[in-house]
């Protein structure tokens, strides 16, 4: 499985619509969740993203510290619904931790995540940081992967 990493200025004007488009498509429309997607961040993050047959199906955005918080932060994180249970969210978050931990020498990587996908991260080998917290009315975790040597 190949992903394929740019930054926002490196990302082709089709590449950022599609991969906005996905995002639309899981957060706005499938979570019944209005809130702004255009935070910003998008400008100084490293997109992670894989594509099936020219179409985006899976991606999330890599953020340095100190840019969301005060360490490396994976975020956006998206897989099309048709690819869900294939493994490929499992694949896509290895592949981004290993790009912050490799490129980034990162020792910790926090993370907002969905509370009903808690288990996912756990498996990951994320661990629970906070209590449970509304994040755009959706309830979420703080959650922390920290490299084996931290």
């Amino acid at each position: 499985m190949s992903f394929i990493f740019k930054t926002f200025q490196e990302l082709s004007v089709n590449e950022l619509y599609d991969l906005l488009k996905l995002r639309a498509e899981i957060f706005v429309v499938e979570q019944k969740c209005v809130y702004n997607d255009l935070d910003d961040f998008d400008k100084k993050a490293v997109h992670v993203f894989y594509t099936e047959n020219g179409e985006i199906v899976a991606t999330a955005r890599l953020l340095q510290s100190g840019t969301r918080f005060a360490d490396f932060s994976i975020g956006r994180v998206v897989v099309k619904k048709e690819k869900r249970g294939t493994g490929l969210g499992k694949e896509l978050m290895n592949a981004a931790v290993n790009y912050c931990i490799i490129n980034w020498k990162a020792e910790k990587i926090k993370i907002s995540a969905q509370q009903y996908l808690q288990r996912f991260y756990e498996d990951l080998g994320f661990e629970v940081v906070t209590e449970m917290y509304l994040e755009d009315g959706i309830p979420h975790v703080g959650m922390v992967y920290k490299t084996q040597h931290n």
